[in-house]
């Protein structure tokens, strides 16, 4: 005779928790590394590095102002709560009139 190879029923109670352990695994994934500085560049709403000092973040959003003029860049203070919006220098135009 030939043997079969037996199979094992699943239950719906053992897919449900494969399925949270894999969410759990997932969410464990997504954490993010702590802040290491103060200040955080964020663009477009999104922050995308730490600085230590305020010059360090200003001068890496006013790169990114200069090569992308439309996205929204901001130096956000971690201590302080306070969010400064980096803005291009404004070009000074004559009018004549």
């Amino acid at each position: 005779m030939i043997a079969r190879k037996q199979t094992r029923k699943r239950t719906m109670k053992q897919d449900q928790a494969e399925a949270v352990g894999e969410q759990a695994n997932q969410q464990v994934r997504r954490e993010k590394q702590p802040e290491s500085g103060r200040f955080r560049l964020d663009v477009d709403g999104q922050a995308k590095h730490s600085y230590a000092t305020y010059a360090a973040a200003e001068e890496a959003g006013m790169t990114i102002k200069k090569n992308f003029p439309l996205v929204r860049v901001a130096v956000y203070d971690l201590f302080a709560g306070v969010n400064k919006i980096i803005e291009l220098p404004k070009v000074g135009i004559e009018q004549h009139g």
